[in-house]
């Protein structure tokens, strides 16, 4: 099987390259952006902005190969990449969820944002307490270092 997707946007950040980037949005609180969306996609927006927080799916552009164990920022030891969020993946898929601050005409205006200047967007989900926030949740290698992510930035260990 092959699937072929296309951007429906592109999401705008301050961060041109990986080098001190946040590795996930709890590390880039505060930090804004803008999601544009390309004009035949922007009818879909209808009533997104009742909504806090938005799950946005996008295309790790700069990734250009995947590795089946890598060695996370938060940890020193190799792990699976489907244990981790490393870009480096055979199909190079980013998932955030980011706060909703407003939405004029086909942009949107984001906070917590922690992917590259310049990423395709694939996709924009509402984020639902109810739906995404599941109970009795572990975090397996990730529990020892629960809140390492906040203040952390990336390398260029997964760029290429």
């Amino acid at each position: 099987m092959r699937f072929d997707y296309r951007p429906i946007g592109v999401i705008d950040t301050p961060w041109d390259g990986p080098e001190n980037m946040p590795i996930q949005p709890a590390g880039a609180a505060g930090v804004e952006g803008t999601v544009r969306l390309f004009e035949e996609y922007r009818e879909g927006l209808q009533d997104i902005e009742g909504f806090s927080h938005i799950i946005l799916l996008y295309h790790f552009h700069r990734s250009r190969s995947f590795e089946l164990r890598v060695i996370p920022y938060l940890d020193t030891r190799p792990h699976g990449v489907f244990a981790t969020r490393a870009p480096r993946r055979p199909n190079p898929i980013g998932l955030s969820v980011v706060r909703l601050l407003r939405v004029e005409g086909g942009t949107l205006y984001i906070r917590d944002v922690d992917m590259l200047d310049g990423t395709p967007l694939l996709d924009i989900k509402p984020f639902v307490p109810e739906f995404d926030v599941p109970r009795d949740v572990r975090a397996g290698w990730l529990e020892e270092l629960q809140h390492a992510a906040r203040g952390r930035r990336s390398d260029d260990r997964f760029a290429g």
